[in-house]
């Protein structure tokens, strides 16, 4: 009777299967990662394809991934180039709204209500999460905790006691009143920045104190230069945030001169003396108006990964 020799496999068959394994579940990860890739940038394609569509094609043929006629006359009377108000009623004018959108002051607007909120919350929660992670004093920890039971309230709830202080103060239809409830701080930005300077060497804290520094010193001269990437994440979340922000200011910024971008197209789509709102014209300025969140992503959101992966935030 013959004994049979089980085959052992070569060292260069396993390694060509755990090669060949590993070629074929990269391909699977870049096809999902594409595929989720398409899903997410697909509404801000579809939005610069309405945008560069004239507004008489804008319902034909919309089976068609590209400006079924290609032009930038929604871009230019948005920006202010053109006045649409001597086109509506001529030939051709079907879908567009006499209304007009003072592109420029509004986008200054946000830009500066953005700016001021940045500022203000990113200054004050890096100085009240320092005060939390590092400083010593009665009750520290049940302050902490009643500020942190803000991150469970619902926004929409203090809106308005906020609106009754601020128009006690006569600040309705001014910048500072809608700058006004963001200012200071937030319960998540106290967190965000608290987490970092727990985590900042305790010798450094203590050498500086030894060298005769102060605790404002210790602050601003040790502390502060260690958590610059921190900072920064927390400054774009909050200019981001605040760029995108509506209800407050469609409450408060009831001047227009005051108004910011957001506010000024929901305003813009509701110029409708027709019916239908004016697609075209509304993805032109929508497209605009992302314009520098997304420089701001492009530029700098590698910083904002790289903090996040290192506070431990998924």
């Amino acid at each position: 009777m013959a004994v049979v020799t089980p085959t052992v496999p070569s060292t260069e068959d396993a390694d060509r299967r755990a090669l060949r394994n590993r070629r074929i579940s990269d391909a699977l990860t870049i096809l999902v990662v594409g595929v989720l890739l398409v899903i997410v940038l697909f509404p801000f394609w579809w939005v610069l394809r309405t945008a560069l569509t004239t507004p008489q094609t804008v319902f034909t043929n919309t089976s068609s991934l590209f400006p079924t006629e290609f032009t930038t006359f929604n871009f230019e009377r948005v920006l202010g180039f053109i006045d649409p108000s001597e086109y509506v009623g001529t030939e051709g004018s079907t879908g567009v709204t006499a209304g007009q959108l003072n592109f420029f002051l509004y986008m200054r607007n946000s830009f500066i209500v953005s700016t001021l909120i940045t500022v203000g919350q990113t200054l004050f929660s890096t100085m009240a999460a320092y005060a939390f992670a590092r400083l010593k004093f009665p009750g520290r920890d049940v302050i902490f905790f009643l500020y942190l039971t803000g991150l469970m309230v619902p926004a929409i709830v203090v809106f308005v006691p906020n609106f009754v202080l601020v128009r006690q103060l006569d600040l309705i239809g001014t910048i500072p009143g809608i700058v006004a409830p963001f200012f200071l701080m937030t319960p998540f930005a106290v967190f965000f920045m608290r987490q970092f300077f727990l985590s900042l060497n305790k010798d450094l804290v203590e050498a500086a104190t030894l060298d005769g520094a102060t605790k404002l010193g210790v602050f601003w001269r040790v502390a502060l230069p260690l958590v610059q990437g921190p900072i920064l994440t927390l400054g774009i979340l909050t200019f981001i945030s605040s760029w995108n922000e509506y209800l407050w200011p469609l409450l408060v910024g009831r001047d227009e001169s005051v108004r910011v971008l957001t506010v000024a197209l929901g305003i813009f789509r509701q110029q409708t003396p027709q019916g239908a709102p004016d697609w075209t014209g509304l993805m032109a300025g929508t497209a605009v108006a992302i314009i520098p969140t997304m420089l701001l992503f492009i530029f700098l959101g590698r910083r904002v990964v790289d903090s996040i992966q290192f506070s431990g935030f998924k």
